[in-house]
This record gives structure tokens, sequence and C-alpha cells, in this order.
């Protein structure tokens, strides 16, 4: 929501203390940068800077003011990302004003504000801003993008046998099923459950999957991580979920 020319010069600058840390503690960090989504013009640009400075990938909201992700105004964005390998994650935000009205309020201003973020409203509306993007044919334009999600793919997961009834009519070149499994990455954001992990593997792959926790909200213990990873049944396929698939996206030595 920043005004177009402050949100350049604060993307700049930091992307720039973000690429400083990384240099600081090179075996601890990477960063992903911050784009200047009000104004699109410039932000394939920031995007191309920031990856040259050493950035592995950029996190974007699914809107910025009353623009939303898809609007063809990113497209150029999104076909520097996928030139550069630079993933792309959506990160929930809070729903706007007038959805907030519509579906969010109601109760104590606690419970309205839990309602529109951690308990339902974040998510659904990344959820929402990946499946537009989908139905836009940005995949169609360019196939070598990624997309991250968090929280085991923003409900979007749970929901493809209604979504796969959307390809035809948007007149995709494949299922919105497909699409996930080829271009989207999950996190799982510290809801380390294993019957969300045996959902997500009859959907995708273990190539997909990533390991990540969500401090300080959500930072499972040592023990409680191996004991989830035990739900894999190969030591391959804990390793790819723990660390190899992350690497492998992002371009991380290991």
């Amino acid at each position: 929501p920043l005004p177009a020319d402050e949100a350049v010069r604060l993307s700049r600058a930091a992307n720039d203390a973000a690429a400083a840390a990384v240099t600081r503690h090179p075996t601890r960090f990477r960063a992903l940068s911050t784009l200047p989504m009000s104004a699109p013009g410039h932000a394939a640009e920031e995007l191309a800077r920031a990856a040259a400075r050493g950035h592995v990938g950029t996190m974007v909201y699914g809107r910025s003011g009353d623009r939303l992700l898809d609007d063809p105004a990113y497209d150029d964005l999104f076909a520097a990302a996928a030139e550069l390998g630079q993933p792309v994650f959506i990160h929930p935000q809070i729903p706007s004003d007038a959805l907030r009205d519509a579906s969010y309020r109601g109760f104590d201003q606690l419970t309205d504000l839990g309602l529109a973020t951690f308990g339902w409203g974040w998510h659904l509306d990344a959820a929402t801003a990946a499946l537009r993007l989908i139905l836009r044919g940005t995949f169609d334009r360019h196939p070598a993008l990624q997309i991250v999600l968090g929280h085991w793919g923003e409900m979007l997961l749970f929901w493809l046998d209604r979504a796969d009834s959307l390809s035809r009519i948007a007149g995709l070149q494949r299922s919105v099923s497909d699409y996930v499994r080829t271009n989207f990455h999950i996190t799982v954001s510290g809801m380390l459950n294993p019957a969300l992990l045996q959902h997500a593997l009859s959907v995708t792959t273990v190539d997909r999957l990533i390991f990540s926790t969500d401090y300080p909200f959500q930072h499972p213990t040592g023990e409680q991580i191996s004991r989830f990873l035990d739900n894999f049944e190969t030591e391959e396929d804990r390793r790819k979920f723990s660390s190899a698939n992350a690497a492998a996206l992002f371009g991380i030595e290991v």
C-alpha cells in the first residue's frame, strides 16, 4: 500500500540490508527480496537487482492496495522470476476492509481480528491469490515459474477436486491440480500434523514439500520434529523434506 516512489526506495533499502546480513552470516542465512508491488513497472527490475545481490527468491502478498497479484501489470515480474529462477513465496495477508466488513466482523474486536488473520482469513486470501494466478494462465505463459505456499498450501491442496472443474471454464492447458504438482512448493509452517502430510502426498509429491517452522508462532521442539520425520517411509524422503528440496529450489549449496 505504500506510494510507488516510497515503495521503490524502501524495497531497495530492505534488500540491501538483507544482502548485508547474508554476507555477514553466509552459513546461516539466505534472503528473499521484497518488491515495490505498488509500482509494478519497477518490480521486475528490483527482483533482478536483488537476485544479482544473492537473494534466492522473493516474497509477495496476494494484492497491493486494490491490485491483485494476477493483474496483467505483474506479468513482467513473473516472466523475470521464471527466467531468473527466483521462486515467488505468496505470504498470507489480512483481507481487505471491504471483505472484512462482509465476512469477518460481528464478534468482539479480538475475535474479528483472529478470524480475519491466523484463524482463517490470511490463509484463504493466499490460496485465492494462488488459484487466481493459475486461472489467469500465468503458468501457461511462464511454465518455469515456481510458487511457494506456506501452511500446507494455504487450504488449496484440500479443495483441488472442486478447483479442477475451473480448468475447462478458464481455458487452461492443464488441470489446476497439475499446475499445483509442477509449479508449487509447499511448506508446513510448523504444523506437524501427520494427517496433513498424508493428504499432501496424495495430491503432490514429496519433492514438493519443504520443512519450515513459523517462528515465533509455531516453533516445534526437536523431539516433535523428529517424531514427525518418522512419518516418512525412507531416509531419502526425510532428507528431501528436511533440507534437500529447499536447497534445490533456492539454489543453496549444502
